[in-house]
């Protein structure tokens, strides 16, 4: 085979290789217009083509005086293109007689030419350790940084100083003779450039972003214009910057110039720094044993790893906070900022046995033996929705894992033993986490799951909507459920916003099929059942729709009382004929906005409900669910009293309010229970969230008017069951008719 090559070429352009006749025609031609256009220059020549050689090249410096030496040589097999992209000085794995002739031969060869100055002679080496002269490049190379570090010898000052006239002799240079200069060591350079490794090395450009070079013991850097905010042109080599490492092995130069560039911090365009990381690591390349197919033959080299450049996007985020304000947040009170109180943990044994609960009695029952054991249980259960329905509807999901977290532990180790559950995910977590709150939440509920081990986990499925706005296709809510099993959830409470069984079915089997969870199917309940005019939701509804989903497999039925509108005398009504209809235990489920409902739960205790929501009391009320503390407090000496230690909750209900004040620009604008809510019937977590989506339009000087409208719109589409995403259609067609003054 035969190598077309550029006469002024140099960095690869220019050169063809040719392996029969009929390519050589086009070779040439290609390789003539690349040199006429990167060099302006298209003179070509022929030389062989040695296959997968080392390529091996002896740096020479000479003065006007006729003295001659080298600088040993330099190993710059690793290349891309025929371009070179890491060097080693010196060569490792070459025969001292194969280095001496390599010496030998590039002497006299300068030495003929009559040769003064810096310069470089390249070499093929073969397998056999044949030597094949390439070229001669008569200047200073990229890679003369390693050289510099294994001999200790400027080669750039050099340079200049016998172009000014100095021998070699001369004291600033002081290079006698050969023996003057020794090796010293190893050093590997890196040529860090804005190139693609997973796109073939293509270049890249744009601005950079953000720029960080390393530095330490044995790291040289040899830059250009590497800054933040530096332009990189698509019209000029890629080269950004050379990073050379010195060790006293090749090893030690290999591990110190990996962590330099890990420290390096490159953003706005693409680099080959993972690249050069992986190569680094390989032990081919650390022995010393690359040849010039190194990389194709080789690519795993090129499985880089996925970047998220996370640091480069908090630094952005948090410059946009500072300057422009939170882009969520409507408004900052400073003179509350001074009166903020700081959280207090209640303190807890850290090393101390977390007690048992609710789980351990899951893993140990089993989901048919559980639900046995809630509907035999005499004492009432409770339900802590702190950490989830609560702050969704008095402060629109905005409660972040860290406030979670710092209490969860305390509180599991105090109250876990407690609980019939602790609901904490589904319903709009998803939404708030990913969109609001820039928060992953798996991660939240991996990271509760692990100091809270001892309490059922239990989260809100919207049915065929999961935990999203549409109808998603069974396999991925199969899947989703597995999943969430899978990270910790105990509990499935799982509804359909117009309570159509059909679309609860699929749920309910994954439960029961693919974990060892509970299915807690749900009534959404509406309309009002102690009001005989109301007959669309009457009693027959509620138990019909309870027998199918006792039939589909729920585990426990629950009461969604999504809007509070679930009255005491309704509650005597309903619990006790679902007790008639059902075998399954009742878990009722409502929002406080009324301010009556503690009086629900009294009579729906009386009349035999197994378990029940409740929120500590500093997050409890309004939209959100009955205080937990003061219903702990109303069934003392009840029959069914669950005794639980009222102090420590009250301590729990002081860290919750010191927290609450961080949250002020989100919270519900309901300031005190209305009986309103019987009329427009707008759900709990709707209702924090919809004067803030008025004002946005530009209608909350119209609220009034909007809540007029919810019950009008509720009437269009013909009283239907108001929880998300169904009440979403209400409040969005509310919304329309009130802006465009339409009535109904």
């Amino acid at each position: 085979p035969l190598m077309v090559k550029a006469a002024a070429g140099g960095g690869g352009r220019g050169m063809r290789v040719v392996r029969t006749e009929e390519e050589l025609e086009q070779a040439f031609l290609s390789a003539r217009s690349e040199a006429r256009t990167a060099f302006g220059d298209d003179t070509v020549f022929l030389e062989r083509y040695i296959e997968n050689p080392k390529h091996v090249e002896v740096q020479i410096l000479g003065d006007r005086y006729g003295n001659l030496i080298h600088l040993f040589e330099r190993d710059c097999s690793v290349q891309r293109r025929f371009q070179k992209v890491v060097e080693i000085a010196p060569c490792l794995t070459l025969s001292p007689q194969t280095k001496n002739r390599l010496y030998d031969y590039a002497l006299q060869l300068m030495r003929a030419a009559d040769y003064s100055c810096a310069g470089t002679v390249e070499f093929l080496v073969d397998a056999e350790e044949n030597i094949f002269f390439i070229e001669v490049n008569p200047r200073i190379q990229v890679e003369h940084t390693i050289t510099e570090e294994i001999t200790g010898v400027d080669i750039v000052r050099t340079q200049i100083l016998v172009c000014m006239g100095y021998p070699l002799e001369h004291p600033q240079i002081f290079i006698r003779d050969q023996k003057d200069v020794q090796i010293h060591g190893c050093a590997i350079q890196c040529r860090i450039t804005t190139e693609d490794p997973a796109n073939n090395f293509q270049p890249d450009y744009g601005t950079l972003v953000a720029y960080r070079s390393a530095s330490g013991f044995g790291i040289r850097l040899d830059a250009g214009s590497a800054y933040p905010g530096a332009v990189i042109s698509p019209f000029f080599d890629s080269l950004l910057v050379k990073v050379t490492a010195w060790g006293r092995t090749m090893k030690g130069a290999a591990q110190r110039l990996h962590r330099a560039l890990r420290e390096f911090r490159i953003r706005g365009v693409k680099t080959n720094v993972d690249f050069l990381l992986n190569l680094l690591q390989h032990e081919t390349f650390v022995r010393g044993e690359a040849t010039v197919n190194f990389i194709q033959d080789h690519p795993e080299l090129l499985q880089l790893p996925l970047r998220r450049d996370r640091g480069t996007k908090v630094l952005h985020y948090l410059a946009g906070v500072i300057v422009n304000g939170h882009p969520d947040v409507a408004y900052k009170d400073e003179r509350k900022h001074r009166f903020f109180r700081p959280p207090v943990v209640p303190d807890f044994e850290p090393g101390a046995p977390v007690p048992e609960g609710s789980r351990q009695r899951l893993q140990r029952l089993g989901p048919e033996g559980f639900a046995r054991w809630l509907k035999e249980e005499k004492a009432i259960q409770y339900t802590d929705t702190t950490f989830r329905d609560a702050h969704q509807s008095l402060f629109a999901t905005r409660l972040r894992t860290f406030d979670m977290l710092r209490v969860a532990e305390s509180y599991a180790r105090h109250h876990g033993a407690d609980l019939f559950s602790v609901e904490m995910w589904g319903g709009a977590t998803f939404d708030v986490a990913l969109r609001f709150l820039k928060e992953c939440p798996w991660s939240r509920l991996q990271l509760l799951r692990e100091v809270m081990p001892n309490v059922c986990f239990q989260m809100l499925l919207r049915g065929s909507n999961a935990v999203g706005y549409k109808a998603y296709p069974d396999n991925l809510v199969v899947r989703f459920i597995e999943e969430a099993a899978r990270y910790g959830i105990d509990i499935f409470r799982i509804f359909d916003s117009l309570n159509w069984v059909e679309a609860m079915k699929v749920s309910i089997r994954a439960v029961r099929e693919h974990t060892n969870g509970i299915a807690e199917a749900c009534i959404c309940y509406t309309g009002d059942l102690s009001d005989p005019s109301r007959k669309k939701y009457n009693l027959q509804y509620y138990l019909d729709l309870a027998r199918r989903l006792e039939d589909a497999g729920a585990h426990i039925l629950a009461i969604k009382d999504m809007a509070g509108l679930l009255k005491p005398r309704a509650a005597e009504i309903l619990i006790p004929a679902l007790k008639e209809t059902v075998s399954l235990p009742i878990h009722l489920h409502t929002h406080d906005t009324s301010s009556i409902q503690p009086a629900t739960y009294l009579r729906a205790v009386e009349a035999g409900v197994d378990a029940i929501d409740v929120a500590i009391a500093s997050m409890s009320g309004l939209t959100s669910q009955p205080n937990f503390n003061s219903v702990v407090a109303m069934l003392k000496g009840h029959e069914r009293e669950k005794p639980i230690d009222l102090p420590s909750l009250n301590r729990f209900a002081t860290y919750w309010e010191a927290v609450r004040q961080y949250y002020y620009p989100f919270e519900t604008e309901l300031r005190a229970g209305t009986a309103e809510v019987y009329e427009h019937e707008i759900p709990g977590g709707q209702y924090s969230n919809l004067r803030p989506q008025a004002r946005s339009l530009g209608l909350e000087h119209k609220f009034e008017q909007i809540k007029a409208n919810y019950k009008a719109a509720n009437e269009l589409l013909g009283d239907i069951v108001k929880v998300t995403p169904s009440s979403k259609v209400v409040g969005d067609l509310a919304l329309f008719m009130t802006a465009n003054d339409l009535s109904k």
